[in-house]
């Protein structure tokens, strides 16, 4: 697998999320005040720049209904201070740790995130919902998100909305090429848009899918179907605080009940099907045929960077399970 090739056709699908570079979040208690909050000097409402916020905590575990003071990408000192309330929270939070950074932007802008992702922002915001997997995790799961929530650079996303690019994703053809291109902290595998995911060979190149074909709907009906019963068994009509504590996708995971697992394998071979494949193959068999199929389409299309592990994430700032 070290001789696989990135694939131009996998390239500004996935990528690396917002990286707030201060205490920019706060809680659901805050963000409510400052939502509630009229008469700034603009006329307009603290909502354009308070979200939802989650990273890769929310999606292991469970939501914990955190928000986020964001002022963009470059909102102007000047427009970011009419919005009265959250500039003068950052500016008491944000700006004395700011001051002493090592990085001159950093410290001009300190009412700005630290990265803020624009390419991702601008693709986000054509769709209604995207894709999210935590950058490092014990188990390889993806969860759907929705706008107007930002997600934390311990997230990775897709911007995709199809349920089929997610049952893809969520394939065990996926999980095994994921777990052998990319990296580890400690016991858990590390996810890169990288190595991971732009060398990942799908059914079909992402955009030429042929949407007629009965194949894409399979997938996306098992897609459904296993979203649809993780919801049931996180959320379950009146349980408790304490119930819905144990009841997040790592623990759902950890025991992998048997209707979970039917509804991969389910999943699994729908996405078999659509590569043309038998149900029967072995592991180290999904993963020779993924790689052959990976090197046939750089070859047709004429990609030629070897792909190296991405280690230019911080491993001590990942906080997920």
């Amino acid at each position: 697998l070290t001789i696989a090739r990135q694939l131009k056709e996998n390239s500004h699908i996935c990528m690396r999320a917002d990286e707030k570079g201060g205490p920019f979040d706060i809680d659901a208690a805050t963000a409510q005040e400052m939502l509630l909050v009229k008469g700034n000097p603009n006329g307009r409402s603290n909502s354009d720049v308070v979200f939802p916020w989650v990273n890769g905590l929310d999606v292991a575990r469970r939501p914990r209904n955190m928000w986020i003071i964001d002022f963009g990408i470059d909102m102007p000192l000047e427009e970011a201070s009419l919005y009265d309330v959250p500039f003068k929270y950052v500016e008491q939070h944000v700006k004395p740790m700011r001051s002493s950074n090592s990085i001159q932007r950093l410290r001009e802008y300190w009412w700005l995130h630290r990265i803020p992702g624009a390419d991702m922002r601008t693709q986000l915001n054509l769709l209604r919902r995207y894709i999210a997997t935590p950058a490092v995790t014990k188990h390889r799961i993806f969860a759907w998100l929705s706008k107007p929530t930002l997600p934390d650079h311990q997230l990775y996303v897709f911007v995709r909305e199809d349920d089929y690019f997610f049952g893809v994703l969520h394939s065990k053809l996926h999980e095994l090429w994921s777990l052998q291109m990319g990296t580890s902290l400690e016991d858990r595998p590390r996810y890169t848009p990288t190595s991971t995911f732009e060398t990942f060979p799908f059914p079909w190149p992402p955009g030429r899918e042929p949407e007629a074909d009965p194949k894409i709907e399979t997938i996306a009906q098992a897609a459904r179907e296993l979203v649809t019963k993780r919801d049931n068994w996180l959320n379950p009509p009146d349980a408790t605080e304490a119930e819905l504590k144990k009841r997040t996708l790592t623990n759902l995971y950890n025991q992998r009940p048997t209707w979970l697992d039917l509804a991969h394998r389910k999943l699994d071979k729908a996405v078999l099907d659509a590569y043309g494949w038998p149900l029967d193959l072995s592991d180290e068999q999904i993963l020779e045929r993924l790689l052959a199929l990976n090197l046939e389409r750089a070859a047709h299309n004429g990609n030629i960077l070897l792909v190296e592990p991405n280690t230019s994430d911080n491993a001590d700032e990942i906080e997920n399970e």
